[in-house]
């Protein structure tokens, strides 16, 4: 049977033309929409897969509105062969999970799947800009059954596998995967093309067929609008929030030459920044439970907070040491004697089970393997299943690394729970709901209430979810590393898992990660950015502050905008941002930043922000405490050789 190629593309609204509801959903109807970015990678992938196996048919296929037939036949124009659509309102509302499904039922329907036609691979973007979640090319892999590689910037067909270079925090990894496979591509790889008008005249009376979740025999059980204790997804947005910015004011420089604006900035801040001023705060009113109504446990017996301990270059990674720090304050706000379990997998990882009891895992569970030095998704997300049945969890927790943002949702498709993705706060909380039958109002509680930002990050939504474990993802970088207790008293226990050898047909062929990068820019005092206006040179003045900085002695790492990370400019590991990361230096320095809300929301820690850009309108100006209006290559050597002669930013030398 020839090879299929499947490309799963989505069509999204612009994200400055969508408004959000009361409710937390996006109101998408007056936006206009486009292919989703990294879509439009996925789709380049599967015409160069095209290319090496001209015999290969190739499909594509969305989940939306009628008007996503739009962005079909654009991809038709490509060179699709075939397009086809999953569009009912039973699906409004769905969440990541839902889609999951749904999507990889459409598949099965049209003869897709493990047992079905095993001669297919599926492309995908990365991620969707109005959700930036991830999740999806995981959930409709592990649906079907098959083996994946997130996070590919390149692909290609050899001797009946698919090597694929697949990018890491650090560094990338050369990855080989039989067929059939699931592959997401970030927006590193080769560019998408435009259609020829050959393609675009055949496309305009090109058949797009529309399913109905009755045509591909799917039920509502699991899609559409959650509702607590009924049908639907199994997360919900509980409510909405508008973040407001806490930073005061900026001090711009004043000069008449690049000398000038330099020393003034010096002498800015040298004086300090400007501050907020504090209105008195409203007294809050505490909130007080009605007694009358009646109090749901649905936990069914679940307990505790798991957690999971990513190795890399042999250490715990930062990402994962942060998430005992929301895990410990969940436990101490649930009942006592809740603990905190971390679990640990890798080859000869006992002597990092203590560490984590130090830094506050209360059980630390152990698997040994020698073929699990290096994390792979397949074995990993088949030894959680296993832990979680076993030991029945109410929470688990992962850090939202390139592994942990394709692994929590393989697990919660195996756990039928619903993910929330990129968290910036956990908390326990209640829900008040009324049944719409019976109209009792009951309360769900204790639940967990994971809350990040939305909306290009205006918004704070809160996500919770009715099925245990409750799985979320933490944006690393949020939360504070907690304090390492030395003798800290904890059980470290071991798992032998059963696996399968069908759990490791997917093979690590080459393993590439620097030292610097992620870890680096977690613990740097100051960070030296470079956006789309350093683009002339590279970087090379960005990268050359950031070294003379730590000639004198300053904890100093470099890091770039998204954009930067998508022309190849920079590596993903020091992308800052809503899709990148998320640091909390003592000094930020955003040069040639426009200051898009998603960079913002990965800098906003940060105790101080420069910026310097040569365009007076640019919104980083509203969100950092310093500025210079300049040219990047006029300003940089003036400030470098001024760091040279001792100016640390107010920093003292280490």
């Amino acid at each position: 049977m020839a090879l299929t190629i499947i490309s799963l593309m989505k069509q999204v609204p612009l994200a400055s033309e969508m408004r959000m509801g009361d409710d937390g959903l996006m109101d998408r109807t007056k936006a206009k929409s486009v292919i989703n970015v990294d879509c439009a990678y996925g789709l380049e992938a599967g015409l160069q897969l095209k290319n090496e196996i001209p015999d290969a048919k190739l499909i594509v296929c969305s989940m939306g509105p009628p008007s996503f037939t739009e962005s079909l036949t654009k991809a038709l124009a490509l060179g699709y062969d075939e397009a086809y659509l999953l569009s009912d309102r039973k699906l409004g509302g769905s969440d990541t999970y839902a889609t999951g499904l749904a999507i990889s039922t459409m598949l099965k329907h049209l003869g897709y799947g493990k047992g079905l036609n095993e001669d297919f691979i599926i492309v995908a973007g990365r991620q969707t800009s109005d959700g930036d979640t991830a999740h999806v090319p995981s959930q409709v892999a592990e649906n079907l059954g098959v083996p994946q590689g997130t996070f590919i910037e390149t692909a290609d067909y050899v001797d009946g596998r698919i090597h694929a270079k697949r990018i890491i925090e650090g560094g990338y990894q050369m990855m080989s995967m039989p067929l059939p496979c699931a592959m997401s591509f970030t927006p590193t790889g080769i560019d998408p093309r435009r259609p020829k008008l050959s393609g675009a005249i055949k496309a305009r009376t090109a058949d797009i067929k529309i399913f109905s979740i009755e045509d591909i025999g799917l039920s509502d059980e699991h899609i559409g609008l959650g509702t607590p204790g009924e049908n639907g997804s199994p997360t919900i947005v509980s409510k909405v929030a508008t973040i407001k910015s806490e930073r005061a004011p900026i001090k711009m420089c004043d000069g008449h030459s690049e000398s000038e604006l330099v020393s003034s900035l010096i002498q800015n801040v040298k004086s300090g920044k400007n501050t907020l001023e504090v209105k008195e705060a409203k007294a809050k009113k505490e909130k007080v439970r009605d007694e009358s109504l009646r109090v749901i446990d649905f936990r069914n017996g679940a307990s505790g907070i798991l957690t999971w301990a990513e190795v890399t270059n042999g250490k715990i990674s930062r990402p994962s040491l942060e998430l005992l720090t929301p895990a410990r304050n969940l436990a101490n706000s649930l009942e006592e004697g809740t603990k905190v379990t971390t679990l640990l997998i890798g080859k000869d990882v006992d002597d990092l089970a203590k560490e984590l009891i130090s830094y506050g895992a209360d059980e630390v569970i152990v698997v040994n393997d020698d073929r699990l030095e290096e994390y792979r998704i397949l074995p990993f997300s088949a030894i959680f299943a296993q832990v979680i049945k076993e030991r029945n969890p109410e929470i688990a927790l992962f850090a939202a690394t390139t592994a942990g943002r394709e692994l929590a949702p393989r697990i919660g498709v195996k756990t039928d729970s619903g993910v929330t993705a990129d968290c910036t706060e956990l908390i326990i909380g209640e829900h008040k709901h009324r049944n719409k039958q019976t109209k009792e109002q009951v309360i769900y509680a204790p639940i967990l209430e994971s809350r990040r930002p939305t909306y290009g990050e205006s918004k704070l939504a809160t996500i919770i979810g009715f099925v245990c474990p409750q799985i979320s993802t933490a944006r690393a970088g949020t939360f504070e590393v907690p304090e390492f207790v030395e003798n800290r008293e904890g059980v470290i226990s071991s798992f032998t898992p059963t696996l399968d050898e069908s759990e490791f047909v997917s093979d690590i062929i080459e393993t590439v990660r620097g030292e610097g990068g992620l870890q680096n820019l977690f613990e740097a005092d100051i960070i030296v950015a470079g956006g789309r206006g350093t683009t002339s040179d590279e970087m090379k003045l960005v990268k050359d502050l950031a070294t003379a900085l730590n000639e004198q002695g300053i904890n100093t790492e470099w890091a770039a905008s998204r954009v930067m990370v998508d022309e190849g400019v920079s590596e993903y590991a020091r992308q800052i941002g809503q899709t990148g990361k998320t640091v909390r230096p003592k000094v930020y320095i955003a040069i040639g930043i426009s200051g898009a809300v998603q960079h913002i929301a990965g800098i906003k820690e940060s105790e101080t922000i420069i910026a310097i850009n040569h365009n007076a309108k640019e919104t980083i100006f509203n969100n950092a405490d310093f500025g210079i209006i300049g040219e990047y290559e006029d300003i940089l050597p003036e400030l470098i050789e001024k760091v040279k002669n001792g100016f640390t930013f107010g920093l003292e030398n280490k």
